[in-house]
């Protein structure tokens, strides 16, 4: 608070200088205006002296009352007493102003003289500036074009005096190596006389350097001579003793490379790195150190060890080598191959600090270990058996061959990526190790189809000795009917699953073999093929031994038909035997319907084995699926045609038990009951009874093993021949109404029996047969009425009418005669 009370002290001092002023005009001064002007500063420092004023400390002084008394005062006074003097101070201030302006505007006016003058001395100054600036550059030009050109002759003088020394020093070494090329061209074979460099042992790589450059001006010089000008004398002169000195140096480069090699192999032994590195980089002097690389690689104990040779043996066939099975093979193989890329990964740090170049020996040392070591076991591993005779299955027969070679295979392609791993140069290390199984590839398809055929032979046979086996022991206390289907060897779905399984291990070593998906393609087509005709082959040998059951039970059938003129005890005797033969039918039907059953299975799975396993491989190929489609419905055709036969016979077996059953159970009184009063009987005859029985009991296989179109197909022809069949039995009795109505029961058990087929033509023929079997019952004079919702049955009707007992009596021939026409 205490700076704005210093400031209303200045301001009214201000006031009272300007009051007592007043009689006389302003002074205003400029330098009020400068700085940070306040108009209301001004306006108050003029008018403060005149206007009411009022001293904040005197107020505080005097207290509340002082300032009520002062505010009275004021309010009692005239409004603006002192308008008058402040107009004149007004005006004043304004003259005042005017003549400060008119100062300033003079001022500025000189002000834009002296601009104007120093502007135009700059102006003259820049220029003479710029003047001066561009002849300094000129004379910087000129500096720079001299030192360019100054620079130009030096370098020329430097290359003249570069090449100048080049060329003594060339000279200087030429006159030295005429010396040295003297020292050898001295006589053939006399190294004696040959200066100290080439016999110091400290300046080996020197003197290996000054002979291979002899050696080959030497070679040059000879070749050159030789050819362009072989009849000069001097020419022919200085050749040969140019051939002595090239005698002379190659005698020494070999010594001195022999030399070297021998300090090599010391070092290497006491694992001196630094010595055999020394060597290794003079030696590459030498034909490119190939002598050197070939040298180390030879020298290492895997490939001059017998005993390592013997050790691989041992660890991938065991002792016993005869006794090995592929996953032993496996094991030792990985066990072996792991150590020699231990053993190689170990050599390529020696390799990369001794040589130069350990991308070249690394190439020469994993082509030596697949092409001595790792050959050499294959060799013993794959033995290729011959094709003519095969080996047995009790020594692994083409099955072990082939799974040795895919064991070996496989690990060999592991122990090549191992080998590229580890590094092995610009050797093509994949084409190496394919080129090791090539003989074996070749004609790998033809082995691997002939183990396929041979596999199958082998179980064929065990099936029939087992069958065999079966047969012998369960012939005794089994009765002669029964041994028809018993017999027979059953097709088995475990046994088709073996063959998938032998082909899918087939078609896994395929594409370990093939990485065309072509070649692919047609190897894996090839063994397909192989299961379908196995398959095929298997099934239907399956389906005509089942069938051979059918057929011997239909000659037993036939054996034990009699004529009418027989006594009765052959009768029974036959009809004992016609049980048994009807025994041995049922079971072979049994038996041909669990192997359509098994039949049906065994075609799925190939189909599912197809879809899931086969198709997806041959799909790469154009009509490579296709073909294989087509060859899969003709393989199964074979067994299609058998089972179709074979459903026949079924359905001629089933037939003739039902009218063996018909004609013995059914009695003439059945249909012709005596009308003696008693109520009649509602019951289905024992005939029927006992054919709906044998036909649920046989049909029940059938149910379960068709399905489909098949058991369609196949229960609409039995339904149709059982409607056959009863049709022409009836046709042996005479009907009264009480016998039309027992047989219209029959023909309702009949018919709900095939109901159960599922056949509506079937349904169909059975309902007409219920209303057929109305001619019986109606009257005769009702007859006509029978066919007029139902016409397709007067033919059927015009005979069954004549098996009414009152036909003849009822005249009902000449009735119906214009119902016929």
């Amino acid at each position: 608070m205490r700076e704005p009370r210093d400031a209303t002290k200045t301001d009214l001092k201000t006031a009272k200088s300007a009051s007592s002023a007043a009689s006389f005009p302003l002074i205003l001064d400029i330098d009020d205006f400068k700085g940070d002007f306040s108009f209301d500063a001004l306006f108050g420092n003029l008018v403060n002296e005149l206007l009411p004023s009022f001293k904040l400390e005197d107020l505080e002084a005097e207290g509340a009352d002082a300032v009520q008394n002062k505010y009275s005062q004021v309010a009692t006074s005239p409004l603006f007493p002192e308008v008058e003097k402040l107009l004149s101070l007004f005006k004043d201030s304004c003259k005042e102003l005017l003549e400060l302006r008119k100062q300033i505007d003079g001022r500025l006016h000189n002000l834009k003289k002296d601009v104007s003058v120093q502007d135009s001395k700059h102006r003259r100054t820049l220029a003479e500036l710029e003047k001066g600036v561009d002849g300094l550059f000129a004379s910087f030009a000129r500096l720079d074009s001299r030192i360019s050109s100054v620079g130009q002759t030096a370098a020329k003088i430097g290359d003249h005096l570069q090449s100048a020394d080049a060329q003594r020093e060339t000279a200087s070494q030429t006159i030295e190596l005429i010396k040295y090329l003297m020292e050898f061209n001295s006589s053939p074979g006399d190294l004696m006389e040959l200066s100290p460099l080439f016999s110091d042992d400290s300046r080996v790589a020197e003197a290996a350097s000054i002979a291979q450059k002899l050696r080959s001006f030497a070679e040059e010089d000879i070749g050159r001579h030789g050819i362009t000008a072989p009849s000069a004398v001097g020419n022919a002169t200085a050749s040969r003793g140019l051939e002595v000195a090239v005698a002379n140096l190659q005698e020494y480069c070999n010594e001195l490379e022999n030399r070297l090699l021998s300090r090599f192999d010391a070092a290497s032994q006491k694992r001196e790195l630094t010595t055999m590195a020394e060597c290794a980089k003079i030696l590459s002097q030498f034909n490119r150190g190939t002598s050197a690389m070939q040298h180390y690689v030879a020298t290492r104990p895997m490939f001059i060890d017998v005993e390592v040779m013997n050790a691989d043996t041992r660890l991938v066939l065991g002792d016993q080598a005869a006794q090995s099975s592929p996953n032993n093979v496996a094991r030792g193989l990985s066990s072996l191959y792991k150590e020699i890329t231990d053993t190689v990964r170990k050599e390529a740090a020696t390799i990369t600090a001794v040589f130069p170049s350990p991308n070249e020996v690394m190439s020469i040392l994993v082509q030596r270990v697949l092409e001595q070591r790792v050959t050499a076991l294959l060799d013993k591993l794959l033995v290729k058996p011959s094709l003519v005779n095969l080996p047995s299955m009790e020594e692994g027969g083409l099955l072990f061959y082939l799974r040795m070679l895919a064991v070996s295979y496989e690990k060999t392609q592991e122990i090549a990526r191992d080998l590229r791993t580890v590094g092995c140069g610009d050797l093509d290390v994949e084409g190496l190790t394919e080129s090791l199984f090539s003989s074996h590839k070749d004609e790998y398809p033809e082995y691997e189809q002939a183990s396929l055929r041979q596999l199958y032979k082998v179980k064929m046979e065990e099936l029939r000795a087992e069958s065999q086996i079966s047969d012998s022991s369960g012939t005794i206390g089994r009765s002669k009917g029964a041994t028809v289907a018993s017999s027979q060897q059953q097709i088995s779905v475990t046994v088709v699953t073996e063959f998938v399984r032998w082909n899918e291990e087939a078609i896994t070593r395929c594409n370990l073999f093939s990485s065309q998906p072509s070649t692919l393609a047609t190897l894996v087509k090839a063994v397909f093929t192989c299961l379908l005709d196995q398959v095929s082959q298997y099934i239907a040998e399956g389906l005509e031994r089942a069938r051979d059951g059918l057929t011997e039970a239909a000659n037993l059938r036939e054996r034990f038909v009699l004529g009418t003129s027989v006594s009765r005890r052959v009768a029974a005797a036959a009809a004992s035997a016609a049980e048994a033969a009807a025994a041995a039918g049922e079971s072979s039907f049994r038996s041909f319907m669990v192997a359509v059953q098994r039949s049906g299975s065994s075609v799925a799975i190939i189909q599912q084995y197809f879809s899931n396993s086969i198709s997806r491989l041959l799909l790469p190929v154009d009509g490579a699926h296709a073909a294989a489609c087509e060859e899969m419905a003709t393989a199964m055709s074979s067994a299609e045609a058998a089972a179709y036969k074979g459903l026949q016979q079924c359905i001629e077996t089933v037939m003739a038990e039902v009218e063996r059953l018909l004609s013995a159970e059914q009695k003439a009184t059945d249909y012709k009951s005596p009308d003696d009063g008693m109520a009649p009987d509602h019951r289905p005859t024992n005939a029927c009874t006992r054919v709906v029985a044998y036909l649920s009991r046989v049909l029940e296989s059938a149910f379960t093993a068709l399905e489909g179109l098949n058991k369609q197909a196949f229960l609409s022809e039995l339904g149709n021949r059982l409607h056959k069949v009863l049709l022409n039995h009836w046709q042996k009795y005479t009907f009264n109404p009480s016998g039309g109505l027992r047989l219209k029961r029959d023909i309702t058990e009949y018919g709900e029996f095939v109901r159960s087929f599922n056949a509506p033509s079937v349904d169909e023929k059975f309902e007409l047969l219920g209303i057929l079997a109305n001619v019986f019952i109606v009257a005769p004079e009702s007859l006509s009425t029978l066919f007029e919702g139902t016409p397709s049955i007067r033919k059927d009707a015009q005979r069954f009418i004549q098996l009414r007992e009152d036909y003849k009596s009822a005249k009902l021939a000449s009735k119906l005669s214009s119902l016929w026409s």
